[in-house]
Formats: C-alpha cells, structure tokens, sequence
C-alpha cells in the first residue's frame, strides 16, 4: 500500500485497542490513546525505509535517504544468507527484512529501551521522529506542498507538547506498566502494531509481503504471506483509494469514541 493508507490504518489499528481496552474496564487515559495512534501512524511507513522512492525515504532529508539506502543492502544480504532454494533471487532489499514480525518486535524492544532508559530527551526524540512521519502520512497534501523545515517544526512542536502531556500525575507515562522505573516503556507498543499493520497492508497486495520470516514454508523462506491471488490488488490501485481508506477513517473514529466512553 501507499504511505497515507499505511498512516491510516496505523492509527485505526491503535485506535481499536485503545476502545478493546475500554470495553475490557481498562480504559487508556486519552494522551495514550492520542499519542499511540499518533506514533502508530508514524511507525506504519517505517517499515519502507528499504525502498529509496517511500515516503520516510524522503521525510529527514540526506539522513533518511542514507539510512535507506544502508538498510536497503543490509536486507539483501540477509536475505541472500538466509534463503532457500525455493525464494528468488533479488537485486534489492525492499520487502524483506524490514517487512517481518522479527523487525518489527525488534524495533518495538528497541524504543522501549530507549524510552525507559533514556530520559525525556529520548522520549523526545522518538516522538519527534514518529510526529514527522505521523504528518508525512496523515497530512501527505500538506506535507508534499511545504517544506521540510515546516515539517520538522511541526513535529517537534507536537512532540515537546505531547511529551510535557504525557509527563503529567494520571496522564499515561506509567500505563500498562507500574513499576518504578518502567515510566514510557509502553511507547515500544504502537511501533511493533504499526509496523505489523504495514506488513498486514503490504501482503494484500499483489507481491505479497514474508511477514513470518524466519519461519520457513515448504522450499522458502521468504514466503509472501497473502490472500488468494484473485483478492490481492496493486498498491496505489481504486481498492486502496476509494475503499480501504475510507474504511479505515470509519473504523478509526468509531474505535476513537469507542476508547474514549462517548459511544
């Protein structure tokens, strides 16, 4: 899929746990429920940073764009290690590696580390980060007319206000997880769902996505988990566009004023 349907079904998805949490008595206090869905949007392109033409490619200017094109080569040499005789071979990395629930958990254990250990210029940092992408994805119109800087700028505005939010007595820095220090370990939680989300969109598509790697089936090891092949569209297609995103924007909000009591 395309970078706005990844950003939005991020945020529908964290969304729908956020009014599962509710309905099971556990509400999540609403700067949880806000900067989850938030950082959920922003992780869903995430996973794209093995393709030099994506979104996230684009959104940190010389610094992603050499990031992609690192982890680009780092995902074909792993995945030319670790195939087996039935995978193809491939001149690039662009959905392999960072196309798995390996690379996803990973990066979610990552973050939570960081955030837990990190202080508040961590925090900072990775809800900067997840801010800029969040707009890239959500506000895409906006964001592909206006400068980087402006992007920046909002991101780093939102993620110092969602940061001095969170921080407050009641307001999430210790939800799901009360232990002394364990403030922001749940912060790793809408980037592994995000990611997974981009997975799950990518394997609708007609290439499928290998989200179960290293797990093999039969002769491969990178094999695209999809639908059957006559319910698979091309990303970017009339299905993406005038269905799914659409869907996506209901069952967001609906999930929304799910978690937040109202409906």
């Amino acid at each position: 899929m395309m970078g706005p349907a990844h950003s939005l079904s991020g945020a529908a998805a964290w969304l729908g746990v956020g009014a599962a949490a509710a309905a099971a008595g556990h509400e999540m206090p609403w700067p949880v429920l806000v900067v989850g869905a938030l950082i959920c949007a922003g992780a869903a392109l995430a996973p794209d940073l093995d393709h030099k033409a994506a979104t996230i490619s684009r959104s940190f200017g010389p610094v992603s764009r050499g990031l992609c094109e690192v982890t680009d080569k780092l995902s074909h040499a792993v995945y030319k290690a670790t195939r087996k005789q039935g995978d193809p071979r491939r001149s690039g990395g662009h959905r392999t590696l960072t196309h798995t629930w390996l690379w996803a958990v990973l990066i979610g254990a990552g973050a939570s580390t960081l955030a837990m250990t990190g202080g508040r210029w961590a925090v900072l940092a990775i809800l900067f980060v997840h801010m800029v992408l969040a707009v890239e994805g959500l506000l895409w119109r906006m964001a592909r007319v206006s400068s980087d800087v402006l992007v920046w700028l909002l991101g780093a505005t939102s993620a110092w206000i969602l940061a001095d939010v969170l921080h407050k007595p009641g307001n999430g820095a210790g939800w799901l997880f009360t232990e002394p220090g364990q403030e922001y370990l749940w912060l790793g939680l809408p980037i592994v769902l995000g990611a997974l989300v981009h997975d799950i969109g990518d394997a609708l598509t007609v290439s499928g996505c290998p989200i179960l790697w290293p797990i093999p089936i039969g002769r491969k090891r990178w094999y695209p988990i999809g639908p059957p092949k006559g319910m698979r569209f091309r990303a970017g297609s009339w299905v993406e566009l005038k269905v799914l995103m659409p869907v996506f924007m209901v069952v967001g909000g609906l999930s929304g004023l799910g978690a937040l009591g109202i409906i």
